[in-house]
């Protein structure tokens, strides 16, 4: 009888132990979700090429998240109204050394091992396609603060977002600015077209926007030759020889910036000349003025943001990022992710909460009123892109470059040198 009440008490002595050890890992569990930014600030994942072939894009996307985490942690944080105080930022980066596999990796470990709230990223078309699928799988918000394809922002995802307008408005406003050439009588109508694009689906929707302004104003231009590369050619002089053999008055090609230097020397040496040439929204780039010279002279460029904006915020950014890094931004690359910050600290504090899908609800409909970008509000749409318009600079001799559409951002005139 004796051995069966040490029985009895042992087997109530393990039951309270159980309980105990299930409420203790319950406690650590809850604790390191609910407070899994508390200890250390609130952890953002930041998934960025700075080695590879994107390097210089990243590294200067990164600069933009990192000043825009400095200024807002300067401020004492992101206020959060469910632990009544203010947090700081804390930046989770990871190099993806500009590969796919390894970029969408990564996203996965930020999303669950870092127990970020939220992840910022993918730099171009092919990084931010093997990053998107990560965010519905992990209930993540991602912010892709440099890609802008379709292909990502048409399947219905909850937890992508993206402060980078679709590329086929990029296409389309091209071909509006060279319209507008038309209209003014700098250039002639029926003027014929070549087009070479990107083998991805950035160059799909690039040359879709100017087809269909084209196919909505009959008589302006003609495409007399459309043709796909890939991604990290050494060699383009076979493309080009085939558009030197269209006698095209104007070249439209559609490019990432390594790609942009290399068929534009080669485009140099080739000995051809257009009324106007483009490389999509690669231009004015310091790296391909540098290399390339007076050759870069005239070249336009459609670009989701330029410093030459008439804005008191951009003055204030440029004067901070330069501040910051010791040099003035290069085109467009830190603003979208500076604003992409920005807009995530907006959605915290509106959410009042660091619980995921609070954000990401909050980011659906969150407005950040003093953005960087051209009309100075960004907002997400339905698909979780912005729809914010674009600027067209082009560059000029001295290393100047210039707004030259639309007309309520331009601050200089387009031109059109006569091919030599």
């Amino acid at each position: 009888m004796r051995d069966i009440l040490k029985s009895g008490v042992s087997l109530r002595r393990g039951v309270i132990y159980g309980f105990v050890l299930i409420a203790a890992l319950t406690l650590v569990t809850t604790g390191c979700k609910r407070g899994k930014s508390a200890g250390g600030g609130i952890a953002v994942g930041v998934v960025l090429p700075i080695t590879g072939r994107e390097a210089k894009p990243g590294q200067y996307q990164r600069e933009g998240i990192e000043l825009a985490i400095k200024q807002i942690n300067d401020k004492g944080g992101v206020f959060v109204k469910d632990l009544d105080k203010k947090l700081p930022l804390r930046e989770v980066f990871y190099d993806d050394g500009s590969d796919q596999a390894k970029s969408a990796g990564l996203v996965e470990r930020a999303m669950t091992s870092d127990k970020v709230v939220a992840v910022l990223g993918g730099y171009s078309t092919a990084l931010g396609e093997a990053e998107s699928v990560m965010p519905d799988r992990y209930h993540i918000p991602w912010i892709t603060t440099g890609a802008a394809a379709s292909t990502i922002f048409s399947r219905g995802y909850q937890w992508t977002f993206g402060t980078l307008s679709p590329t086929d408005l990029l296409g389309y406003t091209t071909a509006e600015f060279l319209g507008t050439l038309v209209d003014q009588g700098k250039l002639g109508k029926g003027l014929k077209v070549a087009l070479a694009l990107e083998n991805t689906d950035h160059g799909v929707d690039y040359g879709n926007g100017i087809d269909r302004w084209i196919k909505e104003h009959p008589g302006y231009f003609r495409v007399v030759f459309s043709e796909k590369f890939d991604l990290g050619s050494t060699d383009f002089s076979g493309l080009l020889q085939k558009v030197k053999s269209t006698r095209a008055d104007i070249f439209l090609a559609d490019a990432h910036l390594q790609d942009y230097i290399t068929m534009h020397r080669q485009y140099i040496q080739s000995g051809m000349s257009h009324q106007m040439i483009s490389y999509g929204a690669r231009g004015p780039e310091s790296d391909a003025r540098k290399a390339m010279g007076d050759a870069t002279n005239y070249i336009f460029a459609g670009i989701w943001w330029s410093k030459g904006l008439a804005y008191p915020q951009v003055k204030q950014f440029v004067e901070s990022y330069k501040a910051f890094t010791g040099h003035e931004p290069d085109s467009w690359y830190p603003a979208t992710a500076y604003d992409a910050v920005r807009t995530l600290a907006a959605a915290i504090e509106k959410a009042g909460s660091l619980n995921e899908t609070a954000i990401r609800d909050a980011l659906k409909t969150v407005e950040l009123r003093d953005s960087l970008l051209p009309g100075q509000v960004l907002h997400f749409g339905s698909n979780g892109q912005i729809n914010t318009p674009f600027v067209i600079v082009q560059n000029k001799p001295g290393g100047k470059v210039d707004i030259v559409y639309p007309k309520d951002a331009a601050n200089g005139e387009a031109v059109a040198p006569k091919p030599k």
